[in-house]
């Protein structure tokens, strides 16, 4: 059962006005770096930049999906574990983690559990806590965050979840019924019910305007927070049908960037996009979608195996035309930011194991081509000056492990990069993949090198 309550208190709260006052005070001390006079340290733009108090922000990062999960208290989660993949990470030199903020309890076979938002407007706060401890333990190493709240697919309850609330209809389940155009296409009324509108609103200021429990800061306040981020690879709906829902997810873009800029004018908007796959296959619709001043830079997703330029099964059989093919996205998406004048990032990219496999003893041999060539061509366009500022790679996996015969994750199972409607291995990059690892934290010192 969930538990609404704040149980864990505050300092203050259990020890007295004075007592209680001095800890808090620590531990706002403690939880990032000493600024010196003058110095924010929120993440700006400058033209196709991204800036920290004057000096160049750019970054190799991950997504870590789950932080706030493995953050949550009581047995929830994992504490000891986040703590030493934190440090992992950041000895890599990765500081930069896009990690889920909201998700939706749900009827979907493949959905996680348990979900911060039990149904409209009640939230679990042992997760919310769980997402403070995240932002603490990332400021001691001066990382920053992307949260993101919301998602267009069904492994977090998201956007057919709230369309379900507000139509009182069964969640419609591709898991169940292998109707993926049916299910995106769903997906994409909820940009038009304004019931849903006004819930995920009260889920937005539920994060955006809440103060960490441990540290006292508020998330507005807080330097470590560098994006609000409108959901995760938010569509139009399917590529043959998506076309009349487009108007209303355009508004919907424009509007609840503004929402989010007024509630947290110091921190940047972004969307979550895939880029042109994920705006119906048109580039134009993708320029269009972002010509708001709400939404500070762009962002783009590269999926070869999914979008079948890469083999699912053996990622070495089409291995070179689907590097050419991606290669080839990747530089369109950055000569469109250039063109608008904005900031980029590659905010997901994966392939699979070696032949397919989810075992992470298996090899990553093309996985590894795949990486270093991408990170390559990113490293060469920052050099040229090109608005490409960052990407963060899909997924890490860490000490996660599943030990069931078909991979699924399944509740109370420990958290991978593979959410749970896919096989947990099939992109996570785990702990021991040490040749990957090696190449992401290559990168991320030439990046964090360039004037």
């Amino acid at each position: 059962m969930e538990d609404h309550r704040n149980t864990a208190g505050t300092p203050a709260r259990r020890l007295g006005p004075v007592l209680g006052g001095m800890l808090l005070a620590l531990a706002m001390f403690c939880a990032g770096p000493v600024l010196a006079a003058g110095q924010s340290g929120f993440v700006r733009v400058e033209g196709t930049q991204f800036v920290v108090d004057g000096k160049p922000y750019r970054f190799a990062g991950a997504n870590f999906w789950y932080g706030a999960y493995l953050g949550a208290p009581d047995g929830l989660g994992d504490r000891e574990r986040l703590v030493a993949e934190l440090d992992q990470l950041k000895d890599a030199g990765i500081d930069n983690l896009r990690v889920l903020a909201m998700s939706e309890a749900s009827g979907f076979l493949r959905g996680v559990s348990p979900a911060i938002m039990g149904k409209p407007g009640q939230f679990d706060e042992r997760l919310l806590q769980g997402l403070d401890f995240l932002l603490v333990e990332m400021a001691r190493r001066d990382m920053k965050a992307v949260l993101y709240l919301n998602n267009f697919w069904q492994w977090s309850g998201g956007m057919s979840q709230y369309v379900s609330w507000a139509t009182g209809e069964p969640v419609f389940d591709p898991d169940a019924t292998g109707d993926w155009n049916g299910f995106m296409q769903n997906s994409a009324r909820f940009y038009a019910i304004p019931e849903a509108q006004a819930w995920f609103r009260t889920a937005i200021r539920t994060v955006v305007e809440r103060r960490n429990s441990i540290s006292g800061v508020a998330y507005v306040d807080d330097p470590t927070v560098m994006s609000w981020q409108l959901a995760n690879e938010p569509r139009p709906g399917s590529d043959p049908d998506g076309h009349p829902n487009f108007p209303a997810y355009r508004a919907w873009i424009d509007e609840t960037s503004a929402f989010i800029r007024q509630l947290a004018p110091r921190q940047l908007v972004s969307t979550g996009s895939e880029g042109a796959m994920g705006s119906l296959r048109d580039e134009d619709l993708y320029i269009i979608a972002h010509a708001t001043p709400n939404v500070d830079y762009l962002t783009f997703h590269l999926w070869p195996s999914n979008w079948s330029w890469i083999d699912h099964e053996d990622p070495a059989a089409r291995l070179e035309s689907g590097l050419a093919t991606s290669l080839a996205y990747v530089d369109r998406h950055i000569d469109i930011a250039n063109k608008l004048g904005m900031p980029i990032v590659l905010s997901e990219f994966g392939l699979n194991r070696d032949k397919g496999s989810y075992d992470p003893a298996s090899t990553v041999a093309a996985r590894d081509r795949f990486y270093r060539a991408i990170f390559d061509r990113l490293l060469e366009r920052a050099r040229a000056g090109d608005a490409i500022a960052g990407s963060n790679f899909w997924a890490w996996g860490g000490r996660g492990r599943t030990g069931n015969a078909d991979f699924m994750w399944k509740a109370g199972d420990p958290f991978t990069g593979d959410p749970p409607q896919e096989p947990q291995g099939l992109f996570s990059l785990f702990d021991s993949d040490a040749s990957t690892l090696r190449i992401v934290s290559d990168h991320a010192r030439a990046m964090h090198a360039l004037p």
